[in-house]
């Protein structure tokens, strides 16, 4: 049986049809929607030359490998890549000490600091792409002070320390190189999308739970698994139940929780973020063969309901033929059990789902699908 590596998705819409005055305006607005999706696997090479002869209008996936110099008409979105962390070996001797298992990550987290490339320091588990992010500005700006500080600490020298590393972090780090259990310091990538992902719930048209892109929540995930002390357990725990159950009188207080929280869990230095990298994806602008208003979650990046729901071929006026492509096979069960849960999956959902909202752009919250209510002006 020939392999089914093209999935076309037909959306057929109704049409509703309602009383228009002339001079007034329609109350609500229901978004653009391709009544046909193409989404297609593509290797990066094959996805380059499928943008510029616009066979497809997006490249869902890391940079396609272009052999050219761009057009005007290839643009990108940017979005939060992965989240950079520093993880110290408990059975390592820099880690027996805190004091210096902190001055040794400080090192390591320099020596990021240092060859940046792709690397963008920000020592704090909340980034600028978050939509809570002005509500931990100054934590954020204290925490790159306490590790821009000079004071070297008890610990031996970056050199000394064995560290183990993957993907481009050990490319740009040849010295990187401990293997197994000998290490005494790991840094690891940590996709910000996939840890969107693993954490959210598809429900009857409701995408769960509302926090799953705050900067706070994401703070959680990444750090809180490795917190042994009782005290600051106890603490984080407490914290997170009365976020997730809303105890709180107000949005001061709520704001408050948020910030004890993320500080609890960077109080130590066994596993902290170092800091983020910034995912690039490509889409064709061309005129009349490409895409408009192409809206796009700040940590999601192309693969999140907003896109498919805001996105306008330039060549018609409300509908169109959708052409994706992904750096992603298909592989997951596609069912009520197993799930469509891997990549492919995913973006497959995202077109032909239908959730009450989607990821409302430069915050964390969520905003209406298609219909908004707008109240008429008073007379």
């Amino acid at each position: 049986m020939k392999k089914f590596c093209t999935i076309v998705v037909l959306l057929l819409a109704a049409a509703l049809v309602t009383v228009a005055r002339g001079g007034h305006e329609v109350p609500i607005y229901p978004s653009f929607y391709p009544h046909e999706i193409e989404i297609r696997p593509l290797a990066r090479e094959q996805a380059a030359d499928a943008l510029l002869k616009a066979d497809i209008h997006a490249y869902v996936g890391p940079p396609p490998r272009f052999a050219v110099p761009l057009p005007d008409s290839i643009r990108t979105v940017e979005s939060l890549g992965s989240f950079v962390v520093v993880r110290m070996n408990p059975e390592s001797s820099p880690a027996t000490d805190g004091a210096a298992a902190c001055a040794a990550v400080k090192r390591v987290v320099r020596d990021l600091a240092s060859k940046p490339e792709e690397f963008i320091f920000h020592p704090y588990p909340v980034t600028p792409f978050h939509g809570d992010y002005l509500h931990h500005a100054d934590l954020a700006e204290a925490a790159k002070a306490r590790y821009s500080d000079t004071a070297a600490g008890p610990s031996t020298a970056v050199s000394t320390l064995k560290i183990r590393a993957s993907g481009r972090l050990a490319e740009s780090h040849p010295d990187w190189s401990a293997q197994d259990a000998d290490w005494d310091a790991e840094v690891v990538e940590i996709n910000a999308a996939e840890l969107v992902a693993s954490a959210m719930l598809a429900v009857n048209g409701w995408l769960a739970p509302p926090w799953v892109r705050t900067g706070w929540f994401h703070a959680e995930r990444l750090l809180a698994g490795t917190v042994n002390e009782t005290a600051a357990k106890q603490h984080i725990e407490a914290d997170l139940q009365r976020l997730t159950t809303s105890d709180f009188h107000d949005v001061a207080e709520r704001i408050n929780l948020e910030r004890n929280l993320v500080t609890a869990l960077t109080a130590g230095c066994r596993n902290v973020v170092a800091g983020y990298t910034v995912k690039r994806e490509y889409f064709n602008a061309e005129f009349s063969a490409g895409i408009e208003n192409v809206g796009y979650d700040a940590i999601e990046g192309l693969q999140s309901p907003m896109f498919i729901r805001t996105v306008k071929l330039k060549d018609f006026p409300w509908n169109g033929w959708l052409a994706l492509g992904i750096d992603a096979q298909p592989k997951a069960a596609w069912n009520p059990i197993g799930g469509m849960n891997d990549r492919f999956g995913r973006l497959m959902w995202i077109a032909v789902g239908d959730p009450a909202l989607v990821p409302s752009p430069y915050e964390a919250g969520w905003m209406l699908n298609r219909i908004a209510d707008i109240p008429p002006n008073s007379p």
